[in-house]
């Protein structure tokens, strides 16, 4: 099975390989991690048992902070590893765990890397966030005894039909993973109809409830406030926004401030992808705005801006929470256009009045509880986020309502760390 594995990757390397070298040499992307990705790994305390945690980018990485903090705690016996397969995922982890953990690109799933991955790594648990479960990966370990689990895992409504149709394959992975601790009973039934064993799944809920932060105050947004000139001005913030929806945000914009009493309100857009940015200056610049890019402020090129009608874009890694921190509402991003949603939860849990679109399939059961409390407002197209947005701003009781209950929502779902660590003690 690992030879078709190898060559079926191989095959896709190969077709794929024009798309690698374009993200080469136009986006940057890539240039690293070679020596990792090919099973090159050191760790830091080979003498101690370890924990291997597996994430994929931001996101998941993001998701992990409880948890490792928790693995930490009760288990300092152990040496704790962390990988991510996008270099935004190995930069967050860097920045969020270099001080004290190991951290480096996912291997390749090429068999003969996962052998010489396992041989130098030799972990005693591999713990995957979400649905981050490779075939040789998986064989290697299981031949090995070493217990896989998948954490806060989750299969989309997307991806489920597809998995369904190579079930055929799918199923020979998930019956070696040795637990599937999913965020809904939904979720874990899915594994269970994948192949994974009946005794398999255990609903933990969504550790990115944990890692939402219930506050007020964010470290460093003060410095941001006073950057971008907000004073006692009220901001709009868009944030983790996708192609076709920042468009769609400065044509709100741009109608609310024909009005005379949103003459205060500013907006700021902050795109998930970074390699989007200058494509979205150019698309604020072009609708006839003036653009404060932050990262010209942050880095001092830029002094603080003075200009209270700019459009300001956060072009900046790591900043999303602070300026959500200063805005009086929220649009959480990807969420108009068919992409899965952003998260919600961060702006939820700052007591924000969240706005997002229809196409919210990546948080699903999050958008349903925070409906159902009336914690959040869900808008299908321009003309409805026009009008909730004039609506909140009108009517700030009702905004406030609104936030006041989004927070109460985060505050009642929190716990799944605990009950994931609780799920993986027999297995260390």
């Amino acid at each position: 099975m690992k030879c078709l594995n190898d060559l079926i990757y191989l095959l896709a390397l190969i077709a794929y390989s024009p798309k690698i070298l374009y993200r080469v040499l136009t986006q940057n992307r890539y240039k690293e991690g070679w020596a990792e990705r090919l099973g090159e790994i050191r760790r830091n305390f080979p003498e101690k048992k370890c924990v291997w945690v597996h994430a994929v980018s931001v996101g998941e990485v993001n998701a992990t902070k409880t948890l490792i903090a928790e693995l930490k705690n009760q288990f300092p016996q152990y040496e704790i590893i962390i990988s991510a397969t996008t270099d935004t995922g190995v930069e967050q982890a860097r920045k969020l765990y270099a001080e004290d953990f190991k951290v480096f690109y996912f291997p390749f799933d090429f068999s003969f890397i996962v052998h010489r991955t396992f041989s130098k790594l030799k972990p005693d648990l591999c713990l995957l966030m979400e649905l981050e479960v490779w075939p040789n990966f998986t064989s290697k370990a299981a031949k090995l005894n070493i217990p896989v689990v998948v954490v806060n895992g989750r299969i989309s409504d997307r991806s489920f039909p597809r998995y369904k149709l190579i079930k055929c394959f799918v199923e020979k992975t998930f019956c070696k993973v040795s637990l599937f601790l999913a965020q809904t009973k939904e979720y874990a039934d899915r594994f269970i109809a994948l192949g994974g064993r009946k005794d398999t799944a255990i609903v933990t809920g969504s550790l990115k409830y944990d890692t939402a932060q219930v506050t007020d105050k964010v470290e460093g947004a003060e410095k941001i406030a006073q950057q971008i000139n907000i004073a006692n001005q009220r901001l709009f913030v868009a944030g983790g926004t996708g192609p076709g929806e920042e468009k769609i945000i400065i044509d709100v914009f741009k109608n609310l401030k024909h009005h005379a009493q949103f003459s205060d309100v500013r907006l700021a857009i902050v795109p998930r992808k970074p390699e989007r940015f200058n494509e979205v200056a150019d698309l604020i610049t072009n609708s006839g705005f003036d653009l404060t890019r932050f990262s010209r402020l942050k880095s001092g090129e830029q002094k603080e801006e003075t200009n209270s009608s700019t459009v300001i874009l956060g072009d900046t890694m790591g900043d999303l929470r602070k300026f959500y921190s200063l805005s009086t509402i929220v649009f959480v991003g990807r969420s108009l256009v068919p992409m899965g949603g952003s998260d919600m939860m961060e702006s939820a849990a700052m007591g924000k009045c969240t706005i997002f679109g229809p196409h919210t399939f990546n948080f699903r059961e999050t958008v349903k509880d925070l409906l159902r409390a009336k914690g959040a407002i869900e808008v299908k197209d321009e003309k409805q986020l026009y009008e909730t947005l004039k609506k909140c701003l009108d009517n700030p009781q009702f905004a406030n309502q609104i936030a006041s209950a989004g927070r109460q929502v985060i505050i009642n779902s929190q716990g799944a760390t605990q009950k994931t660590i609780a799920a993986i003690l027999d297995l260390l």
